[in-house]
């Protein structure tokens, strides 16, 4: 692990360990990971120029007539990559995306969330985030074939992915991301290693590096890794629940131990505006088709719009406040699904709670009771709405979305837009088995 903060510091390390390649990585609107590798000798350029490409090939980016892009290097994100031959070591370093005059990028997903943080940091605030994301392990990568029928916490025997997972920690390590715990998630073959809590942005690098290390271990090992919100009918699918607060300073702003919830004002401004504008930004957090597989009744995703405190069928938990643990107040943020863009999610719901601050927004009481277990008559008297139940009618609702839309830009909410309308078109035109086996024999 290296701590570098200038590029004199990336230089001195890449010479003194012999670095033999150094990976530039950024991401695309889908949050699709992207990378290129330059020698040493085209470092020191890279890093004072950046490096030119094509962005017109890149999901989301900009029309050929307009192609140029620089990747621009950020020092702080140097680390070497623990899967690489370690005689022949290879760097990466994450980029932000330039336009050739060096100005920033309206398309570029990295960009998006620092335009949040800075809003954020300007009202006095840090926003910190500590997701838990999900994912399956299968024996290859064309059907979803389970290497263990392990349940909620099992371990060996039964547990399969033990040392998958012990491998994947070291590289996290290793790579300067700290690890709370791991664990089998309920699913077979289904997993779950958790990050400890970090600044958003650090946190969206994390992740990004996070599905990376997971899939290059397990592919390394003879098996495949899958960030998949749904691979596997009748089980319950992959989240991303995404624990936040604000703090001022060192001050957690969402602790008030005189409340009885041990929530100040603006936690409960934030939260409220969470709830009110949930369902215009689902599609953000849960951007693929089959996100809503996963975001369905009976296997524990949340599909309505509520709060509670130990209720895990509702969309926002707040822990339980331990004596002396006032830092660790926090909400829990359920829906997202691990396979989203987290530049844009971690944006898109910071600036709702922003704005349920700003807007003073009222916060319901919590519902403790089993929602799932409520009538559509319980459900409307206690207030509770859902969730969008497809991609369409999640695109309905953010097209509409003056929030989204300003949080953004114009320019990666048209290309968001526009690209999940075409992933919908193809999915309502396509021809599914289930459609041959049940109807064919029939009409």
């Amino acid at each position: 692990m290296f701590s570098c903060k200038t590029k004199a510091d990336v230089l001195k390390v890449v010479k003194e360990q012999k670095v033999s390649f150094v990976q530039f990585w950024f991401t695309d609107v889908l949050g699709v990971q992207k990378i290129f590798s330059i020698t040493p000798s085209e470092l020191e350029e890279g890093m004072g120029e950046g490096m030119g490409f094509d962005g017109s090939s890149i999901q989301g980016f900009c029309r050929i007539e307009e192609s140029d892009m620089i990747a621009m290097p950020d020092p702080a994100t140097f680390q070497l990559l623990p899967y690489r031959p370690s005689e022949r070591p290879v760097a990466r370093m994450i980029c932000d995306i330039q336009n050739p005059d060096g100005t920033p990028y309206e398309g570029d997903p990295r960009y998006v969330l620092k335009r949040m943080l800075k809003k954020t940091a300007k009202m006095g605030y840090t926003y910190y985030v500590g997701p838990e994301l999900e994912f399956f392990y299968f024996a290859n990568d064309r059907t979803p074939e389970i290497i263990d029928r392990g349940g909620y916490f099992d371990g060996l025997p039964v547990d399969r992915a033990t040392d998958l997972r012990r491998e994947t920690i070291f590289a996290l390590q290793d790579m300067g991301i700290r690890v709370e715990y791991s664990h089998h998630e309920v699913a077979p073959s289904q997993h779950e290693i958790d990050l400890r809590y970090d600044e958003a942005l650090k946190m969206a690098d994390q992740v990004m590096t996070y599905r990376t290390l997971v899939k290059e271990v397990a592919r390394q090992n003879g098996v495949y890794a899958t960030f998949m919100p749904k691979p596997i009918f009748g089980e319950n699918g992959s989240g991303m629940h995404t624990h936040q607060s604000l703090f001022k300073g060192t001050k957690n702003a969402f602790f008030d131990g005189s409340d009885k919830y041990h929530l100040s004002k603006t936690a409960k401004h934030y939260i409220a505006g969470l709830m009110t504008h949930a369902p215009e930004f689902t599609a953000i957090c849960n951007q693929w088709v089959n996100s809503y597989k996963r975001l369905v009744p009976g296997y524990e995703a949340p599909v309505y719009v509520s709060w509670a405190r130990r209720n895990r069928s509702a969309m926002i938990r707040v822990p339980m406040y331990k004596p002396g643990k006032e830092k660790a107040t926090r909400i829990e943020y359920r829906s997202p699904d691990p396979a989203c863009n987290p530049y844009l999610a971690f944006a898109v719901m910071l600036a709702a709670g922003l704005q349920g601050m700003e807007k003073k927004y009222v916060l319901p009481e919590p519902v403790e009771e089993d929602i799932f277990e409520m009538d559509e008559k319980a459900r409307a008297k206690a207030g509770i709405t859902s969730l969008p139940g497809s991609l369409y009618e999640a695109l309905q609702l953010v097209s509409k979305s003056k929030l989204v839309r300003e949080t953004l830009g114009e320019h990666i909410f048209n290309k968001f837009v526009e690209n999940k309308k075409v992933e919908w078109d193809r999915f309502r035109t396509h021809v599914s088995q289930f459609e041959i086996d049940r109807y064919l024999p029939m009409l």
